[in-house]
């Protein structure tokens, strides 16, 4: 349980709430006499530095065969919980649109469930590639987002787009997977 992909998933679940209360607390810094970019630059390094993390949990866990059940749950959470932290910042502070934000979360929830299914039906339904882009484009998005930079709002919607695809593209292999396993 305690390996170091499990801890690196577990690194994002405790980055996620901290980034999130910067974004929607960016007078911590500017009460301080600082220029309210540090609230930026500070909630963006954060993102930076769990995002990194959850490359090197996939790839530890894999390299030094330390995939467990906790880790294939923990680990797409811990994604989880770090977008969404971003995205409900963002969109609470009007950076980013609500629209996108709960579509994004829709789909979400819906995969993480049926992901949980995918576990407990004993049915392996690896992330895609798609889902792989997808990440990539939510996290670039959010990058833009974070730090206020221009063309944040269309790669937003790239990345719901991308999310929405590689969403109909894991319930297609699910579904797919469950039939064969009822056939088998």
């Amino acid at each position: 349980m305690f390996n170091i992909p499990n801890i690196l998933a577990f690194t994002r679940l405790l980055i996620a709430p901290v980034m999130f209360w910067i974004i929607l607390n960016p007078q911590v810094f500017t009460d301080n006499g600082w220029h309210i970019t540090w609230s930026y630059y500070t909630a963006s390094l954060l993102f930076v530095i769990a995002s990194v993390t959850d490359f090197f949990d996939g790839y530890v866990a894999r390299e030094l065969d330390q995939i467990t059940i906790i880790g294939q749950i923990l680990d797409p959470l811990a994604d989880k919980m770090l977008t969404l932290a971003a995205f409900l910042g963002l969109m609470m502070t009007g950076a980013a649109s609500a629209w996108a934000i709960y579509i994004i979360i829709v789909r979400e929830l819906f995969i993480t469930g049926l992901r949980t299914l995918s576990l407990s039906e004993g049915i392996d339904v690896s992330a895609s590639f798609a889902g792989k882009v997808k990440t990539v484009a939510q996290m670039i998005a959010i990058g833009f987002l974070l730090m206020h930079w221009n063309g944040g709002e269309p790669l937003l919607w790239i990345a719901v787009a991308l999310t929405l695809y590689s969403g109909g593209e894991y319930l297609v292999g699910f579904a797919k997977a469950y039939r064969s396993k009822d056939h088998a």
